[in-house]
């Protein structure tokens, strides 16, 4: 299994349980910015407990690895969990995010993008892209998301919202980061 298909495994799942959901992290950086190699995927969305068990059974042994356990702790504490494909050792990140403006923003920005013929998924928009990635960087100082998030405003340039990203950076905290971040692609051009 390749990572579009599992990605399509996934996204066929959520959809069918009714769930929304979107794709951010290294995948939409690629989509958005520079190419990189990845072998995981992550997606953000709304899982209620009650579906945690339907989710969970969808991706069955030996060929998938999912413990419900780490689901259900994701759901109740707003985390992640894994599904990870064991033949091929390729893992979806399932990230369970709280109901918060900032996170509704994100589902309603969310748009698709063909993957493959007849398989478009919503991906994140560039901008909460950005935000995220600057959030992770804070909270863990990776130079890899400065890495995506230049990549993205080099790439994807005319289509990123500055003012909204100035917005959102400043109700989330970001504001030195995305002040530092914009000087930096500034300079570049």
């Amino acid at each position: 299994m390749g990572l579009s298909e599992l990605l399509r495994r996934v996204a066929e799942t959520l959809e069918g349980l009714g769930l929304p959901y979107f794709i951010t992290g290294s995948m939409a950086a690629i989509y958005f910015g520079d190419p990189r190699l990845t072998n995981d995927i992550d997606i953000v969305t709304a899982l209620p407990l009650e579906k945690v068990g339907t989710l969970c059974g969808a991706f069955p042994a030996p060929e998938f690895y999912v413990s419900e356990e780490s689901a259900r702790s994701a759901v109740s504490r707003r985390g992640q969990f894994n599904v990870i494909h064991t033949f091929s050792g390729l893992k979806v990140d399932l990230i369970v995010v709280p109901d918060t403006p900032f996170n509704r923003s994100r589902f309603a920005r969310a748009r698709p993008i063909p993957v493959e013929p007849g398989f478009a998924p919503p991906f994140s928009s560039p901008e909460d892209l950005i935000l995220k990635k600057m959030d992770s960087y804070r909270e863990g100082g990776s130079e890899k998301h400065l890495r995506d998030i230049a990549g993205v405003l080099r790439v994807s340039t005319e289509k990123i919202d500055r003012c909204y990203i100035a917005e959102w950076a400043g109700r989330l905290g970001l504001t030195e980061i995305w002040e530092q971040i914009s000087v930096r692609a500034d300079d570049r051009r």
